[in-house]
């Protein structure tokens, strides 16, 4: 099977690429885990979120909006401990903090979703150079988030959270998920 370059030879980046990534979701707990996820991420590879992304969902509450919008200082404290997750303190309080905006939200999915018309995006990119890190839909969801009260939601995190939810279709067309999402 031929795959976007970014995808190596690692079975759970496989898995990834070939069942989720760019795939639309319009599932809010989906979209609301993806959030924290990507914000966990900046700095990082997608690869290391994602090797440690049944632990987050264990310590953050199943990515529960409501429960993590809760979490107190202390157990902020006691999950920058735990090694199976990523141990920094300001994602992790952004968490909090995103869960609590996300709750003031009237409907989040439909909020996320406006910033592509509520349809997919379907872009055709060759992946030698010309996907971009940031769009002007990106931008303007990072403006909005920041306005509601998000952090760790920068224009590069949200275009990143824009592809892997599906809002843009950017495996490249040299892809077979191109061609299977294409044709759907």
């Amino acid at each position: 099977m031929s795959r976007c370059s970014w995808c190596n030879d690692d079975p759970l980046y496989i898995a990834y690429h070939d069942a989720e990534w760019g795939v639309p979701q319009r599932d809010a707990r989906a979209l609301f885990e993806m959030i924290i996820l990507e914000g966990a991420q900046a700095g990082l590879s997608w690869i290391t979120v994602l090797k440690k992304r049944e632990r987050y969902r264990e310590v953050l509450f199943g990515f529960d909006p409501e429960r993590l919008a809760r979490m107190t200082d202390e157990e902020i404290e006691e999950r920058m401990q735990d090694p199976g997750i990523i141990r920094n303190f300001a994602k992790l309080k952004a968490a909090r903090q995103n869960a609590q905006a996300w709750l003031k939200l009237e409907d989040p999915v439909t909020f996320l979703w406006s910033f592509v018309g509520g349809q997919p995006k379907v872009n055709h990119f060759s992946g030698r150079g010309d996907v971009p890190a940031v769009t002007p839909e990106a931008e303007a969801m990072s403006k909005a988030l920041r306005k509601a009260g998000f952090n760790f939601v920068g224009p590069t995190i949200c275009y990143a959270f824009m592809q892997a939810t599906g809002m843009v279709m950017d495996h490249t067309v040299d892809c077979d998920r191109y061609a299977q999402l294409t044709r759907a």
